[in-house]
């Protein structure tokens, strides 16, 4: 039996060339998935996914890398995205799940879960830099695959901007640390702050820099963490699909919280920890 012909996708061949390429081959559906917030010290980890249409309902104008774009330009596409999408999702991870379960185990589990909650299943999965198993379709990961893939690139920004909100949302909280500017991640500015305060509750203590600016250095994470303030067990899930994020009643740290187009569903906690990453993006 003949193997079928081999697909070769050029990367100069554009933004949109790899989903079509699946799409000739049978997979109408081609959802992306990617997240934002691995490198910064504070914050939740956010992870999207998104299935665009095929053909030119699907071509999102502006739509590139979240990274490579001005905020005003991100917030632009994301709403082209959002209302060009077949399906889209959103996930948060809080700081406390992440020093608890590991980076790497935490975004893992994040996008797996984005993909699960999309309106429409995916046919195919792209996924920016690393696989993601146990989708129970197949998929592909992509070295630089915001900058390769459209839907990879509308998860991207998906991500980012929902991230970017939830930061000056904290900088209204804990505006001492400069979060609307740096959005968690380690800048000088940041630095001077973990080292003048002390880190809040929003910080990730699984860091080496937090925990040194803590004074903890090798205790677990999860000890002496601060309360956070205003202490309200609710904030540990969010609806992001609005414009201001709705605040899930009875959601308890240590979960992963959903939004997308429909209505979000419980979330499980993550699971087990195999590894931890600290990133600089």
């Amino acid at each position: 039996m003949l193997a079928p012909p081999r697909t070769v996708v050029r990367r100069e061949a554009g933004l949109y060339a790899l989903e079509q390429a699946l799409q000739r081959r049978g997979f109408e559906h081609v959802a992306g998935a990617d997240e934002a917030g691995r490198g910064a010290c504070a914050g939740p980890l956010v992870a999207a996914a998104a299935i665009l249409p095929a053909g030119k309902r699907g071509e999102v104008p502006g739509l590139a890398d979240s990274k490579l774009l001005t905020a005003a330009a991100r917030e632009r596409v994301y709403d082209e995205v959002v209302a060009r999408a077949l399906a889209w999702s959103v996930v948060t991870v809080p700081p406390a799940e992440v020093d608890a379960r590991g980076l790497h185990v935490c975004n893992l589990a994040a996008m797996r879960r984005a993909l699960a909650s999309l309106a429409v299943r995916p046919e195919y999965v792209l996924t920016d830099g690393f696989p993601v198993d146990g989708l129970g379709v197949p998929g592909l990961a992509v070295w630089k695959g915001d900058r390769v893939a459209a839907c990879v690139a509308a998860a991207s920004v998906l991500a980012k901007v929902t991230r970017d909100r939830l930061m000056v949302e904290l900088h209204d909280r804990f505006p001492e640390y400069g979060f609307a500017v740096h959005k968690g991640y380690v800048t000088d500015e940041h630095s001077a702050a973990l080292l003048r305060h002390g880190p809040c509750a929003e910080h990730r203590f699984s860091y080496v820099n937090v925990a040194a600016a803590s004074g903890r250095r090798n205790v677990p994470p999860r000890a002496r963490r601060p309360v956070s303030r205003p202490a309200d067990p609710a904030q540990a899930l969010f609806d992001v699909s609005v414009t201001e994020p709705l605040l899930l009643p009875g959601a308890a740290e240590g979960t992963v919280g959903v939004a997308s187009g429909e209505q979000p569903q419980p979330s499980p906690s993550v699971g087990e920890d195999e590894a931890m990453e600290g990133e600089t993006r």
